[in-house]
């Protein structure tokens, strides 16, 4: 971690000089779901599924103070053996960034950010998997300040 005290940088008085950090815009920038066996699977599946879940996060700058955050969220449900229904959702945010220290940036935008944008992201799957006809995937809540600092370990090492 940085020496930047992050939430100090960031919650600054707004001057021409102070940091700003703010999710302006957010939005599905691609969505599947398939439930290949269905209607059976909504009435046949005689135990409770195994639910996998894996979530990446991608940051991408498209302009001086601007920066594309993508979750991309892959669920699988499988019971009995076979494949209830899978999500795969890339949901993104943009981030207005301006006057933050290059070196508390990229934690701004994976740990702030995320944190900003992963309810948005949550509601989305919990919303399609119940109104697919399955009880709704309500995904964990994430600590995006210890994930942040394991990849900054694994990169180190």
């Amino acid at each position: 971690m940085s020496d930047v005290d992050l939430d100090d940088a960031l919650d600054a008085p707004e001057t021409s000089s102070a940091p700003v950090f703010a999710l302006r815009s957010q939005y599905i920038k691609d969505l599947s779901f398939e439930s290949p066996r269905a209607p059976a699977s909504l009435f046949t599946t005689r135990e409770a599924p195994n639910v996998e879940v894996t979530v990446n996060l991608a940051a991408q700058r498209l302009e001086a103070q601007a920066v594309e955050l993508a979750f991309h969220i892959n669920v699988r449900a499988i019971a009995d053996k076979n494949t209830l229904f899978l999500v795969d959702l890339v949901y993104a945010g943009i981030l207005e960034i301006r006057n933050i220290a290059d070196e508390a940036l990229e934690e701004a935008i994976f740990v702030r950010g995320a944190q900003q944008l992963f309810p948005f992201a949550r509601r989305v799957v919990a919303d399609l998997t119940r109104d697919s006809g399955f009880p709704p995937v309500m995904l964990e809540t994430m600590d995006f300040d210890a994930m942040y600092a394991a990849q900054k370990n694994r990169s180190v090492h």
